[in-house]
């Protein structure tokens, strides 16, 4: 088993890149969503309420990060001043992030119709993962939940093969927006693993990851008028445990240590449990 892909999401739901090798650090691969927009009153926005943010791509640089939509509309953004700065809100945690000029929200603001702010995370900025699953102590920046996410292609191929089944169509693995994917064929494998080692790399599964709406939307376009992985999950991967409930795909996953990870490293799974419990339909 190896690894075929690695991706970062530098703007959060903004569209992935996709690299030849990652740096990991205790908060998952370098630059990954390092920044986000929020609203007037600080509470982080994503494509579940704004597709278009699928249109959005971030090239960060060591001076500048530019931003770009596909309708045209590019601007340079400088580095954030750390003395100006909001508290900023992403589900339960609430963090101190650097926040992006006046001028530059007034650009964001005009180009999706809405107020809008750029928030950054920085040295000063503190998340955690939750502690109940991934450990006290364990710094993050604006991912939903944890540092790295994990998905396989046997699994994204049994999906696929399910919704093929009942006329549904197929999906591409950037649906599920993963930072790692490995070319194991077994299906669901990764429902029975404690953890991997990549790269001499630690990785604990501490988490699968339940799925939302935008799995139903095209990451290129925001449009959610095409294939429905949904339906298929409700089939196949509904999670019978009631502490992650909902349709599940891909593991969260916590890095134990740092350094480079490259696509077509050997992967080692370093235990297996009792499979992750799935309702039989």
């Amino acid at each position: 088993m190896q690894v075929t892909g690695l991706s970062i999401y530098p703007f959060k739901s903004g569209r992935g890149i996709a690299l030849p090798q990652a740096r990991i650090d205790a908060m998952g691969l370098s630059g990954d969503r390092r920044m986000m927009l929020v609203d007037p009153d600080g509470q982080f926005i994503t494509q579940r309420e704004m597709p278009d943010l699928a249109r959005l791509t971030a090239l960060p640089a060591a001076a500048y990060l530019t931003l770009r939509l596909d309708d045209g509309h590019e601007m340079m953004v400088a580095p954030p001043q750390p003395d100006n700065r909001m508290d900023v809100t992403i589900w339960r945690s609430t963090v101190s992030a650097a926040m992006a000029h006046d001028s530059v929200n007034t650009k964001l603001s005009d180009w999706f119709g809405r107020p809008v702010k750029l928030a950054f995370i920085d040295g000063e900025s503190r998340r955690a993962a939750s502690a109940e699953w991934a450990g006290d102590g364990s710094p993050m920046g604006f991912a939903d939940g944890y540092q790295i996410l994990v998905t396989t292609s046997g699994s994204l191929r049994a999906l696929n093969e399910d919704m093929e089944r009942h006329g549904e169509g197929s999906v591409g693995m950037d649906r599920f927006r993963p930072n790692i994917v490995l070319d194991c064929d077994e299906p669901w494998a990764e429902d029975a693993w404690t953890g991997l080692e990549i790269g001499g790399i630690r990785f604990d599964f501490v988490k699968p990851c339940p799925r939302c709406i935008m799995t139903t939307q095209d990451q290129q376009t925001g449009s959610r008028e095409g294939a429905n992985p949904m339906p298929a999950m409700g089939r196949i991967r509904m999670s019978a445990d009631r502490r992650v409930p909902g349709v599940l795909f891909g593991w969260n996953a916590v890095p134990r240590g740092e350094g480079l990870v490259r696509v077509g490293d050997a992967v080692t799974v370093l235990g297996s449990r009792e499979a992750w419990a799935i309702k039989q339909r």
